[in-house]
């Protein structure tokens, strides 16, 4: 097959991630087309396919026949679910974050995985912005002694964000996997956290580094503020390395992200940011989880 055929990717979801990202991102190609929308509620998913064109499946299993990789709108619960019965059907995978809900169902989802052998990749945004990937760069060039990082916003205090799993769960298992995979990647690997707090509240992450560096993580998503607030200060003998998210435009993070997804389709290689670098977000968050 032409490495130039777009790739045919079936959307689980129909709530506002998959209106307003994952419909619109799939559907703009080149490298991709939206083949299908499938959701439990078909009125929901039809609000969903008819900009764009897109047939409504009927079933979880017509959505399979109509594509060859998935992506997930959905709460951690039901992608856990059915990212397991997606990967036994040999379609590669477009993941959210968290990969489940718990410990165990997201080992389920990157043992099933891996099982299979398909494709696999983790939508954590920021990751897919070009000033994210030059940050990395530049913090892998230091020597780090500590860090002071925040994700801050207040979404949960109402709005069509302030779902259900959010609410329940909270910051910790929302926004955590976003604030803990940068740490990890600018800092070095993390071998030990602590967690305190209410995170349907506030919760401060205390982690330390294989390298001996020790960082700071506060977490809320239920704060008023003008708009969201993603900072991390790196700290070290040679000075500081600030990344602040408030400038970033995250339409730039879209086609970066459908162009990588395609290419390990055609490739059948996932990248670095894969199933298995889910699960050792939600080893983090588990460890992490105030108890």
């Amino acid at each position: 097959m032409s490495t130039t055929t777009p790739v045919e990717v079936g959307l689980i979801g129909a709530g506002p991630w998959a209106r307003t990202m994952h419909a619109r991102m799939l559907a703009a190609g080149p490298e991709t087309r939206l083949a299908a929308v499938w959701a439990r509620r078909a009125s929901a998913a039809r609000e969903v396919a008819e900009p764009y064109g897109t047939v409504v499946a009927g079933t979880l299993e017509e959505l399979f026949d109509r594509c060859e990789a998935v992506a997930f709108a959905v709460p951690p619960a039901v992608q856990a679910e059915l990212a397991v019965r997606a990967a036994k059907a040999g379609k590669a995978l477009l993941l959210e974050k968290p990969l489940g809900p718990d410990l165990a169902s997201a080992r389920a989802v990157a043992d099933a995985v891996a099982d299979a052998g398909v494709v696999s990749q983790m939508v954590l945004t920021k990751r897919y912005h070009p000033s994210t990937r030059d940050f990395l760069r530049r913090a892998a060039q230091l020597e780090i002694t500590g860090a002071r990082s925040c994700y801050l916003h207040g979404a949960f205090l109402g709005g069509e964000f302030a779902t259900g799993w959010r609410l329940e769960q909270g910051a910790l298992l929302d926004l955590g996997p976003h604030l803990l995979d940068l740490l990890d990647a600018a800092i070095g690997p993390i071998t030990g956290i602590r967690g305190t707090g209410d995170p349907r509240r506030w919760v401060e992450l205390t982690c330390e580094h294989e390298n001996g560096a020790v960082s700071q993580a506060s977490l809320s998503g239920s704060v008023l503020l003008p708009r969201a607030r993603t900072r991390i200060e790196l700290l070290g003998p040679a000075g500081e390395l600030v990344f602040d998210t408030s400038d970033i435009d995250h339409e730039e993070c879209w086609p970066i992200l459908r162009a990588e997804f395609a290419a390990a389709v055609r490739s059948g290689r996932s990248g670095e940011l894969n199933a298995a670098r889910g699960l050792r977000l939600q080893e983090l968050l588990d460890a992490a989880t105030p108890r």
